[in-house]
């Protein structure tokens, strides 16, 4: 018999903890403000810990969009 992986069964946020469901809302609300701000003091004043956390930003506001985390 074939082991199914955890794609098989899908993601239903429903299953997570209220809290952490509380907190995953919150961090959803929050990511695309702080990323847009971020960009643009990087344009501004670019460092490479700024270019860095901007990267890092960008790449978690996909994954909230998308629904991935």
């Amino acid at each position: 018999m074939k082991k199914r992986g955890f794609k098989g069964r899908g993601y239903n946020p429903y299953l997570l903890p209220p809290w952490l469901r509380k907190i995953r809302f919150f961090c959803k609300q929050i990511i695309l403000p702080i990323t847009i701000f971020q960009g643009l003091r990087t344009l501004f004043l670019p460092t490479t810990g700024d270019i860095l956390f901007l990267l890092i930003l960008a790449g978690l506001s996909y994954l909230f969009i998308t629904d991935f985390i």
